[in-house]
C-alpha cells in the first residue's frame, strides 16, 4: 500500500475564522466555501479541509465531549483490490 495520506480534515468551531486565518497564510480554497460548508486546500498530493466541527463529530460518529481531537485523516486508494 502506498504510504500517503489523502485528505486531512479539520473540525473548527468558526469556519469563516478559519479560512480567513489560512487565507493570510496564502492558502486558498479550491471551492465555493459558502455554498458547500466546507473548504478544500489543494496541497502537494494532499487535501486539507476546514469543516464545522460539530458536523465533523456527527460524520464521524464520535461524542465531542472535549476529549476528540477534531481531526480525521483519509488515505484514498487508486482500485478496491
Amino acid at each position: 500500500m502506498e504510504q500517503r495520506l489523502s485528505l486531512v480534515t479539520l473540525g473548527v468551531a468558526d469556519l469563516e475564522r478559519a479560512v480567513a486565518f489560512y487565507a493570510a497564510l496564502g492558502w486558498e480554497p479550491g471551492n465555493d466555501v459558502a455554498a458547500q460548508d466546507v473548504a478544500f486546500f489543494q496541497g502537494p498530493g494532499m487535501i486539507v479541509a476546514l469543516w464545522h466541527r460539530d458536523e465533523l463529530a456527527a460524520d464521524s460518529a464520535v461524542a465531542d465531549g472535549g476529549g476528540w481531537g477534531g481531526i480525521t485523516l483519509a488515505h484514498n486508494v487508486r482500485s478496491p483490490e
